[in-house]
């Protein structure tokens, strides 16, 4: 099932309000009424040796998962190719490295559609080597109406803006929760966060370790909370995650098609 048009409100906001991570604070009353977990699906690894390649650190994320995966899902969901394989890749990281997170791909890619269209907000695309151009960055955070104000930290090296930060790259980030969660997704030896092995990769770590256990409900709000406040933010991203997740047209347990899902 492709993103319906209507539950992207973010990738048209953020342009807005900047809607990724750390971004602003919502009044306690706009904390009610958040959806249940969808059910989180870890995809099919690649290879055939019986290995978990999510547990090695050598390998690149969007090299984990089964291209044949990738291909059936891809066709499946409208999700471009290689957007997927970081959401998928990603999931299988931490399903090594923090498995008592529970984090599947679904819930990234939901986020993915919300934020950037899986950065292809206002044209822009994802080349082979995952790098989004050109760069998705949000309106500067200047504390006109319905936007917070943060004053330069990084000089404009991420965001290109030395008197306000904003938002950047298809998991829109601001450079501080950038600075504190960057990870390295593509092993290249440095984290971007225009990169979408290297967003991905960091937001999954952001949600594990604002959530906790995301199979949970309490677990999956808090780390959509921390992601952004906004309930019905929380709403499409469970839309999504759940249509994504959801049993393939074929009539084939979604377990079965992606994994072990939680």
């Amino acid at each position: 099932m492709r993103a319906r048009a209507g539950a992207v409100v973010c990738a048209a906001a953020l342009l807005l309000t900047a809607c990724g991570p750390g971004e602003r604070t919502w009044p306690e009353s706009l904390e009610l009424d958040y959806p249940p977990a969808p059910a989180q699906r870890v995809p099919a690894t690649a290879g055939s040796d019986g290995s978990d390649p999510g547990e090695d650190d050598a390998v690149p994320v969007a090299d984990l998962a089964d291209p044949a995966w990738l291909r059936d899902t891809a066709k499946r969901t409208g999700i471009p190719r290689r957007a997927l394989a970081a959401y998928a890749g990603a999931s299988l990281r931490l399903a090594g490295t923090l498995p008592d997170c529970g984090l599947g791909w679904n819930t990234l890619a939901g986020i993915g559609a919300v934020e950037s269209i899986h950065g292809s907000y206002l044209g822009a695309s994802t080349d082979a080597d995952g790098l989004v151009s050109p760069p998705i960055i949000g309106i500067a955070l200047d504390g006109s109406e319905g936007v917070m104000e943060i004053l330069d930290t990084d000089e404009g090296e991420l965001d290109g803006d030395m008197r306000w930060d904003r938002a950047v790259g298809p998991m829109q980030f601001i450079p501080t929760t950038w600075g504190d969660y960057a990870q390295d997704g593509n092993l290249d030896g440095r984290s971007d966060p225009h990169q979408i092995d290297d967003a991905v990769l960091t937001a999954a770590h952001y949600l594990c370790e604002s959530g906790g256990d995301v199979t949970t409900d309490e677990g999956w709000t808090a780390a959509l909370a921390a992601y952004n406040r906004s309930v019905s933010y929380a709403h499409d991203v469970a839309d999504l995650a759940t249509s994504y997740g959801a049993e393939p047209e074929d009539g084939t347990d979604p377990k079965d098609a992606a994994g072990s899902g939680a």
